[in-house]
């Protein structure tokens, strides 16, 4: 179903009843290559996401390998048809120029807003998490030592750090180098993460707890499933970065079944030898030595790249809305005022992480109520209202039907979930210090 849907440079696909296309008005002369994009990609959906599959799977019990496989194969679509709506305006007669700028085109301003609240959840809470997970990370792998200052010194100080190339790389093409740092950890951490639960599998599996199927926890699994799944917000300045968009839809679908082969590769093995008891993230329950902090630093590496490209998508839609150009403001505004958008986008971010430091549970909320509604309500939707509902088959529409139902399950149930988890860890935290003190 997939290859029916790639594009041309113009967005035009395959299928005789396309309606009609847009103009390409991007200079893409100086664009990047598939391989800049497919490690942009690997790089912001792979990252921590595989780090809490083994805990989904805990969750759903077995039966959430099939969620994971459901996931995959409906975000590739997904992923495709969002760009091909890009290419099908209803009010103008070129290229649309970010996800929120497609909702507005579908349903209106409303519509539009109501898409950035939904989007922002997954640009500003994927960073947020990660900035939670890199302080958690630097006090555990400086433990025992002077550098074990806290969580959220460590976050900040690292907020700071990353907040440096976040101002001065202006676009996706300038942020694609880091990714290809940020993917080769990343397999290698899987590398090591897999060696590591091999090892422990003798004595941790033969008493691990297992279950075949846990309905209750289905769409608490579905919310983790959603976040480890979910970039497709930034699949709109992704594809502008390319200098042969036609090779999008090859190149995301790739590129996501890297990230499902490497999560299926993680996740079964950390169930299976842990069980119900796996943490999130599955590091933490491997055997602790020299081998355990590598993994951290590598996660680590991978967190300090994945960062920059989230936020970077997030600015370039604020300041696209509020037309910040070098031909409106000047070289030195134009600069003073992305700076000014993008420090406040960090200070933002970097609030949130000290103040909410539950890292397994932000990700099951970011899952459900961002992810579930980025990459499986919203891309169908806009897809019937652009390019028509009646011209395609019952079966692509039944398809497209079964994706909503899909991620409706996910926010609605995930995000009860999450926030009631939530609470209760607010709960037990303040009766710890009540009792402490």
């Amino acid at each position: 179903m997939i290859e029916k849907y790639i594009d041309n440079k113009k967005g035009t696909s395959n299928d005789p009843e396309t309606v009609s296309q847009a103009e390409d008005p991007i200079d893409r002369s100086q664009g990047g290559h598939a391989f800049g994009a497919y490690y942009n990609i690997v790089c912001a959906v792979c990252g921590t996401g595989m780090l809490g599959l083994s805990q989904a799977i805990a969750r759903g019990g077995w039966g959430a390998i099939a969620l994971l496989l459901l996931a995959w194969w409906m975000v590739s679509y997904g992923s495709v048809i969002l760009i091909k709506c890009l290419y099908h305006p209803r009010k103008q007669t070129t290229r649309i120029n970010s996800f929120k700028d497609i909702t507005e085109d579908a349903f209106g301003k409303l519509g539009g807003w109501l898409c950035f609240f939904f989007i922002a959840w997954v640009l500003l809470g994927s960073p947020i998490l990660y900035l939670v997970l890199i302080g958690q990370n630097m006090n555990q792998v400086c433990r025992g030592t002077a550098g074990e200052i806290g969580s959220i010194p460590w976050t900040i100080i690292w907020s700071v750090i990353i907040a440096i190339p976040f101002v001065l790389m202006k676009t996706m093409k300038e942020v694609a180098w880091t990714s290809l740092i940020g993917t080769t950890a990343c397999f290698v951490s899987v590398i090591m993460l897999i060696v590591m639960v091999g090892i422990d599998s003798p004595t941790h599996a033969v008493n691990a707890v297992r279950s075949n199927i846990i309905w209750e926890g289905f769409p608490t699994s579905l919310a983790t499933i959603g976040f480890s799944m979910g970039g497709n917000v930034i699949y709109p300045n992704v594809e502008a970065s390319m200098r042969r968009p036609e090779s999008w839809a090859k190149t995301v679908v790739i590129a996501l079944t890297t990230c499902a082969m490497l999560y299926i590769v993680i996740a079964v093995p950390g169930y299976y030898v842990y069980g119900q008891d796996v943490s999130n993230p599955l590091y933490n329950s491997i055997t602790e030595g020299p081998a355990q902090t590598v993994i951290i630093v590598l996660v680590t590496i991978n967190i300090l790249v994945s960062v920059p490209i989230f936020l970077t998508s997030f600015a370039l839609d604020i300041e696209s809305m509020a037309n910040v150009t070098v031909a409106r403001y000047g070289k030195y505004r134009e600069f003073a005022l992305r700076a000014a958008i993008r420090i406040s986008t960090m200070v933002f971010c970097t609030v949130v992480a000290c103040a909410v430091p539950y890292f397994d549970y932000l990700m099951s909320l970011f899952g459900a109520f961002g992810s579930c509604t980025s990459i499986f309500i919203i891309p169908v939707l806009c897809y019937w209202r652009l390019t028509g509902f009646k011209n395609k088959s019952i079966w692509e529409n039944a398809w497209c039907a079964f994706i909503l139902v899909f991620g409706f399950v996910g926010l609605i149930f995930g995000s009860w979930g999450a926030i009631t988890d939530l609470i209760q860890a607010f709960r037990e935290d303040s009766a710890a210090a009540t009792t402490a003190s």
